[in-house]
């Protein structure tokens, strides 16, 4: 019994052990264990309510994807915030102290957490203004693909190739970013198509919208149309505009399938489809040629 009392009280001596002061407060072993248990838990129920928030409560009343999401991460980083600050009073932390940490933050910034600071500041920006969500077809710089997942620093970016690219979230601030699906998920997409000179316009365009309306993929309302474009150097030129809200994240694809019918229809009709060609004149010196 005695040498259990002995365990207890060097193991309370060893919780009170004194670390270091901040401020008015004297952070011990025991106390340090109690804030790293905490901040855990803290961290760990904070994205417990995020997923509830997002993938039960929202769902139930039909918002979409992408305000869902920006919703639940908005709300888990005010539960953190609010949390550390009821931990830090409740275990008795003199706030007080942390004007000098902050200071010391700042001169950190200064030499080199710029990025870091700017980044989560555009994460907030983002998150709050939504110029992106996820689920947003967009492009920016090089990168084009489905926005999967908004954080504090960066933003996750799925391709085609199902290739994650990690994206600064500074990036889409300073940087034009195009959003196929800002508004809603429909796109007008523009397909250009040449033919020989000699082929009857109205012919073509009854073709080509022919082809686009038997695509599934393909929006019968708003109703395809096909634009006369250009006289070229070699063909007549024309650019069959389709809208569709399947091939969004796909264009190629649907591009692939209407080329690959509308070649075939023009075989079937006899349509020319024109290769380029250059006439070559000699003026002079044919003859020198000939011996």
């Amino acid at each position: 019994m005695k040498e259990q009392n002995d365990f207890w009280a060097w193991f309370e001596n060893i919780l009170n052990q004194n670390i270091f002061t901040l401020g008015e407060s004297k952070l011990t072993v025991g106390l340090i264990l109690t804030l790293a248990v905490s901040f855990t838990l803290l961290f760990v129920i904070s994205e417990w309510i995020r997923k509830i928030l997002v993938k039960k409560i929202l769902m139930k009343r039909q918002v979409e994807v992408g305000t869902r999401e920006s919703i639940g991460t908005i709300v888990k980083y005010i539960i953190i915030l609010a949390g550390i600050f009821s931990i830090l009073q409740t275990n008795g932390i003199d706030l007080s102290a942390f004007g000098v940490l902050a200071g010391a933050i700042g001169v950190g910034i200064g030499f080199g957490l710029q990025n870091i600071t700017n980044n989560f500041i555009s994460g907030l920006i983002i998150l709050l203004e939504q110029p992106i969500k996820v689920g947003d077809r967009i492009e920016v710089g090089e990168v084009n693909g489905d926005v999967i997942k908004i954080s504090g620093r960066s933003t996750t970016i799925l391709t085609n190739d199902n290739i994650s690219i990690i994206v600064p979230n500074s990036q889409f601030i300073d940087s034009q970013v195009i959003n196929w699906s800002h508004n809603e998920h429909r796109v007008r997409f523009n397909f250009p198509v040449g033919v020989s000179y000699k082929e009857d316009p109205q012919k073509v365009k009854r073709i080509l919208l022919e082809v686009s309306e038997a695509n599934s993929g393909v929006l019968k309302f708003p109703e395809p149309d096909v634009l006369f474009d250009s006289y070229g150097d070699n063909s007549i030129n024309f650019n069959l505009r389709v809208w569709t809200t399947e091939y969004v994240n796909k264009p190629k694809v649907l591009k692939s399938q209407l080329y690959y019918e509308i070649f075939k229809r023009f075989g079937e009709e006899n349509v020319e489809i024109p290769f380029p060609q250059r006439d070559l004149h000699l003026k002079s010196g044919f003859e020198k040629l000939k011996n």
